[in-house]
């Protein structure tokens, strides 16, 4: 799993947190960085905030989506808009799944659980 967020407190927390369920974690605190670790990694699931400090993750998830490599990647955005409008925009951008800011670590945690018994992303 690769994460990518630009505030370290949350990208750490949610690390640890998943960590300690048995996931891998990459971290990432910006798009470039993200893009990259993305590319080199192959990950199951990539959960990307949406304001990031050179890009945003709109445009991180089009440029994943448009890799082969990385195309069946489960995309998860986290942002702190959570109108439908917002939710919409994340699903065209290539998003499977949004989360609003402050994230639900149980939240997350069921979705890598479906995704494991669905074989979509292994701990």
């Amino acid at each position: 799993m690769l994460i990518i967020e630009d505030d370290p407190d949350s990208s750490d927390s949610l690390r640890e947190a998943l960590e300690l369920d048995g996931h891998e974690i990459a971290v990432a605190l910006n798009a470039t960085e993200g893009l990259s670790k993305a590319r080199e990694l192959h990950p199951d699931v990539v959960v990307c905030d949406i304001g990031l400090p050179d890009s945003d993750g709109y445009a991180v998830a089009q440029t994943l989506r448009a890799d082969k490599s990385l195309e069946n990647a489960c995309l998860v955005a986290i942002s702190g808009y959570g109108r439908p409008d917002d939710m919409k925009r994340a699903s065209q951008a290539g998003f499977t799944h949004h989360f609003t800011k402050p994230i639900s670590l149980e939240a997350v945690q069921l979705l890598l659980r479906e995704l494991s018994t669905r074989g979509s992303v292994t701990p």
